[in-house]
C-alpha cells in the first residue's frame, strides 16, 4: 500500500490577500477497523467525524476496513496504515512474534464482549456452562479466549463444553433456534436476538476474567516519530465515546445520519449505544476512560501463556502506554 501520509503543506490562502495568516492543510491519517467501519460498535469514531472532533485536532482521518484487528494491527507494524483497532490484548498477541505494535488507547473499562444465554437454557451462573453448547467466533478470536477464561474462573477448561466455532455470520441466527444455548459477542449481538423476541440474559465476562474493551493500536515507529498525531487522534475518540456514554440516544442519532442510515433504525441502535454506555464504557477501578490498568494487563497475558494461546510473554510496559490519555 503506497500511502504518503507523512507529509502536511501550508500556504497563503489563495483567495485572501497578502496579509492573511497561513492556513495549513489537516494532518492525513489512515484508520484501519477490524472490520466494516459503519458497524455499531465503532459508532463512538463515526460521532467523532460528524461532531467535528476530528476537525478541530486538524486532522484529516480515512477509514478503511482490516481483515480482523489481528491483520489491522499487522498492517500498522509494517507501516501500510497510522493506527488500527483490536481488542485489549491484541498486542499481548502480536508482540511476542515480532509485531512491533502497542496499545495507546483503551475504549472503556469493562470488556466488550459479553456471555449471551438463552433463558431457558439452565445457565445461571458460569459453573452451568458446563456441558452446554456455546458459540464463538472462531477459536483464534478473543471470544473464545475469554470463554476460556471465564470457563476457568469455575474450575473448566474447554472439554468441559461443546464449545463451536461458528463465525460472524449466522452466530445470532444458530443461538435463535436453540443449536447454541449461549455465546460469546458484542452487545449488538444481545440486541439483534431481543428484537427476534429471543429471551436472553447477559453477563459480563470481566466479572470473572479480566477481559478488555476496544484498543487503538498503533507501532512504536509511530509513538515515536509522530507522537503529536497519535494524541491528538485519541482524544478526538475519546471525545465521541464519552459524547455516546452520555446521551445514547444521540449519539445514535448522529451515527445513523453520518453513516446515511434511515431514521427508522433509531430505537435499536438507540438500545445498542445504551448498552454500550451502560456495560462497556463505564471506568473501572478508578482508571480514567481510555488508560490501561498495568496488572489488568499482566493477568491476561499470564492466562494466555499457562493456556498456551501465546509461547511467550511480553514486558508489560512494551505492550501499551498511557501517554496519550489525559494531561
Amino acid at each position: 500500500m503506497n500511502l504518503n501520509r507523512r507529509t502536511f503543506t501550508g500556504g497563503l490562502l489563495a483567495a485572501g490577500c497578502l496579509s492573511t495568516r497561513p492556513a495549513f492543510a489537516a494532518d492525513k491519517l489512515l484508520y484501519l477497523f477490524p472490520t466494516i467501519p459503519t458497524l455499531p460498535a465503532f459508532a463512538p469514531f463515526q460521532v467523532a467525524k460528524a461532531k467535528g472532533f476530528f476537525a478541530a485536532e486538524n486532522l484529516d482521518v480515512t477509514f478503511q476496513a482490516a481483515k480482523g484487528g489481528v491483520d489491522g494491527a499487522k498492517q500498522v507494524g509494517a507501516g501500510n496504515a497510522d493506527l488500527a483497532g483490536g481488542i485489549g490484548d491484541t498486542s499481548i498477541i502480536l508482540r511476542p512474534n515480532g509485531i512491533p505494535v502497542r496499545a495507546v488507547a483503551l475504549l472503556g473499562g469493562r470488556a466488550l464482549h459479553q456471555l449471551i444465554v438463552r433463558k431457558d437454557a439452565g445457565i445461571r451462573t458460569f459453573a452451568n456452562l458446563k456441558g452446554k453448547k456455546l458459540g464463538v467466533v472462531s477459536y483464534q478470536d478473543t471470544s473464545f479466549y475469554n470463554l476460556l477464561g471465564v470457563l476457568a474462573s469455575v474450575g473448566l477448561d474447554k472439554s468441559a463444553a461443546d464449545i463451536q466455532a461458528v463465525g460472524p455470520t449466522g452466530i445470532t441466527a444458530l443461538m435463535a433456534s436453540g443449536n447454541l444455548h449461549a455465546i460469546v459477542g458484542a452487545p449488538e449481538w444481545a440486541v439483534t436476538l431481543e428484537n427476534n423476541a429471543v429471551e436472553i440474559e447477559t453477563y459480563q465476562i470481566d466479572s470473572a476474567f479480566p477481559a478488555m474493551a476496544q484498543a487503538i493500536l498503533t507501532s512504536d515507529a509511530t509513538i515515536k516519530a509522530r507522537p503529536d498525531l497519535v494524541r491528538r487522534f485519541v482524544s478526538a475518540v475519546l471525545k465521541g465515546v464519552a459524547a455516546v456514554a452520555a446521551n445514547p440516544q444521540d449519539g445514535a442519532a448522529t451515527y445513523l445520519k453520518e453513516i446515511g442510515r434511515p431514521d427508522s433504525e433509531l430505537p435499536s441502535i438507540a438500545k445498542i449505544l445504551n448498552f454500550y454506555a451502560q456495560k462497556v464504557y463505564p471506568a473501572s477501578n478508578g482508571i480514567p476512560l481510555g488508560q490501561f490498568d498495568p496488572a489488568r494487563v499482566a493477568k491476561v497475558q499470564e492466562f494466555y501463556l499457562a493456556n498456551g494461546l501465546i509461547e511467550k510473554t511480553t514486558p508489560v510496559a512494551d505492550l501499551f502506554t498511557n501517554q496519550f490519555v489525559g494531561g
